[in-house]
């Protein structure tokens, strides 16, 4: 679970006007002031929601992208091995350049890894 976030200036802000109106306009109008405070909370939260929740076109579009990425890393896998072989059988010789070589293929493999993640969306608050 995560943790809770402290509120922004703007709603505490809010809210000491909600008391400071409570306050001075009595218990007559206590529910009109709390109406108010709750209409300006859901707003903020409606505001944090939008710039955190993704569209369903921008998800299916991180969708097809990871798709993409996915058949992307499995060719160059499969291209990896296929290319592998002959060059192990190529540089059989000498246990240096065989670990040479592979080491290259590791390498391509682990670049086109690497290039597919996303760094992870920050924290709102």
């Amino acid at each position: 679970m995560s943790e809770p976030t402290r509120p922004s200036s703007e709603l505490r802000r809010d809210v000491d006007a909600a008391l400071g109106a409570r306050h001075d306009l009595g218990p007559d109008y206590e529910d009109a002031v709390a109406a108010s405070l709750a209409d300006r909370v859901e707003e903020i939260v409606a505001q944090r929601t939008a710039q955190v929740v993704a569209t369903p076109e921008e998800r299916q579009h991180a969708r097809d992208e990871e798709k993409a990425t996915g058949d992307g890393r499995f060719f160059i896998a499969l291209a990896s091995l296929g290319a592998g072989i002959p060059i192990t059988g190529i540089v059989h010789d000498s246990i240096i350049s065989t670990a040479i070589a592979w080491a290259g293929i590791v390498g391509i493999n682990v670049a086109a890894a690497l290039r597919g993640r996303r760094p992870r969306r920050p924290d709102v608050g």
